[in-house]
Parts: structure tokens; C-alpha cells; sequence
């Protein structure tokens, strides 16, 4: 099909399944463009740094998880104005979504993926 891109364990499998779900938003509503509608309020700010403290909490109290994790980048992600910034913030949403997933795929009775 095509030679391999990715050396990381699972995230060729959640690549690929991203690209379908991409193709199925561009048939359903087309290339899109909107307004990033982020970075806009000191308090999206605010925000980013409670969900950070949340999370530092939660692991060092031992209950921390990966939701945890993944509201923190997010959070993270919504209080960036800067573009270059928010990319890199949303590449790391992805990659914690990529971890969070092939840990899912990796426990005893993995469910099966969404179509």
C-alpha cells in the first residue's frame, strides 16, 4: 500500500484510522474552514493552568489518568493565540489521543475500533 511512515507502536494503526474519519468529514461537509477562537480570554488562560495543577495533583495523589492528561493539553490548546503554538499544542492533543488509544488496543480484550 505504502512503505512505513511510522515506527511507533499503534500509531500507524491510529493514523490510519484518523485519515478515515477525515475522508468521511470531507465527504460529509467539505474542506473546512473556521476561526481558531482560541487564546481569546485570560481566562482560557486561567483555565490551561487550573487543568495542569489538576493533573499534577491527580498523578502525585496516585489517581491520576489519562483523562487527566488529555484535558490538560486541550486546555492547554484553547488558551494559545499564537498559531505556530497552537499547532504545536494540538499535535500534542493528537499524541496523547495516540497513546491513550493503543493503550486501550493493548489491554487484554481490546474493544473493537469505531467505524
Amino acid at each position: 500500500m505504502y512503505p512505513t511512515l511510522f515506527t511507533t507502536p499503534g500509531v500507524k494503526d491510529f493514523a490510519e484510522a484518523i485519515d478515515t474519519e477525515r475522508q468521511a468529514q470531507l465527504a460529509k461537509w467539505g474542506e473546512q474552514h473556521h476561526p481558531d477562537g482560541t487564546g481569546v480570554s485570560p481566562e482560557q488562560r486561567k483555565l490551561a493552568d487550573n487543568a495542569r495543577d489538576m493533573c499534577q495533583q491527580a498523578f502525585a495523589e496516585g489517581r491520576g489518568d489519562w483523562a487527566h492528561i488529555l484535558f490538560e493539553e486541550v486546555r492547554e490548546a484553547l488558551a494559545e493565540s499564537d498559531p505556530t503554538a497552537l499547532r504545536t499544542e494540538l499535535v500534542q492533543v493528537a499524541a496523547v489521543c495516540a497513546a491513550w488509544v493503543h493503550d486501550l488496543d493493548s489491554r487484554a480484550e481490546p474493544s473493537a475500533p469505531a467505524a
